[in-house]
């Protein structure tokens, strides 16, 4: 086999010595037979994001962008998809042919590919969405795409919530905000045809026993697992999807949009869930 142009690419962030995306890209390129391509870690905070960026040589096929550098990552690029700008933060940089950057936002393709794989979720009205931070964004623009018309946004603190409301706005979702500890959640849930928390581990654990009524839930949290919320879902019958399902189906059009291939979805599959202990079924 020819070997492969050398690129480079990585995920950055911080902290980042935890990041699973070089199991997910490392699987990918090496079934690719990119045996020249390497993908690595990368420490930095939105503050150091635009000078690290600037300083990439051609040899760069792409970044992959965590916490907390997504925000700085849309500001930076020259070329915004539709959905990174309803969102309002970008996940996925890559070069452009005559200079500069394109920013994306698989993680909209995260919680789309989560919601369909994992929890058989295809379509539907009305939704109940748990946090209004950064995931919860992605989250209402995959909603969205999905055919959600409606969401109740049920958020800890409502003045918060206004980035999550423009979201909403751009994708064309009508919200309804209600505070976490007010809302009644056993009329709320079984009203919703799905329901996705992004709130942070522990957050929701009071809230278990009715959010388990759910027909299908997406619990971002992948760490610690099992949560109480997945744990209920799964003991009541519900279909679960998981904050690994999304790292898993976002790293899809990653891996495509740097190498401009077809993503090698079964070998990145297979690693994740051997770097991950076969925690989570992980469906394709």
């Amino acid at each position: 086999m020819a070997r492969s142009e050398a690129r480079r690419a990585a995920v950055v962030g911080k902290p980042i010595e935890h990041s699973l995306s070089p199991v997910l890209h490392g699987a990918a390129y090496a079934e690719l037979g990119l045996g020249d391509w390497t993908y690595e870690r990368i420490e930095a905070d939105a503050d150091e994001l635009p000078g690290l960026v600037g300083g990439l040589g051609p040899e760069w096929a792409g970044l992959s962008v965590t916490m907390p550098g997504k925000r700085a990552a849309l500001a930076l690029a020259d070329v915004v998809t539709d959905r990174a700008a309803a969102v309002g933060a970008a996940n996925t940089l890559t070069p452009r042919p005559g200079g500069g950057w394109a920013a994306d936002c698989t993680d909209v393709e995260g919680v789309t590919g989560a919601l369909r794989a994992a929890g058989g979720f295809t379509t539907g009205h009305r939704a109940l969405l748990l946090g209004a931070g950064g995931t919860a964004a992605a989250a209402l623009a995959g909603l969205a795409e999905l055919g959600v018309r409606e969401v109740v946004l049920a958020v800890r603190e409502p003045a918060r919530a206004g980035e999550a409301l423009e979201t909403a706005q751009q994708v064309g979702l009508r919200v309804r905000t209600e505070r976490l500890d007010e809302v009644d959640l056993a009329a709320e849930v079984p009203a919703a045809d799905v329901v996705v928390s992004t709130l942070p581990a522990g957050a929701v654990d009071a809230h278990a026993p009715a959010l388990a009524r759910a027909a299908c839930l997406l619990d971002v949290v992948y760490h610690p697992w099992p949560t109480p919320l997945s744990t209920a879902v799964a003991d009541a019958g519900g279909r679960l999807a998981t904050g690994l399902d999304m790292l898993l189906h976002q790293a899809f059009g990653q891996v495509e949009q740097f190498t401009g291939r077809t993503a090698p979805r079964r070998a990145m599959r297979d690693a994740l869930a051997a770097a991950t202990g076969g925690q989570v079924p992980l469906p394709l």
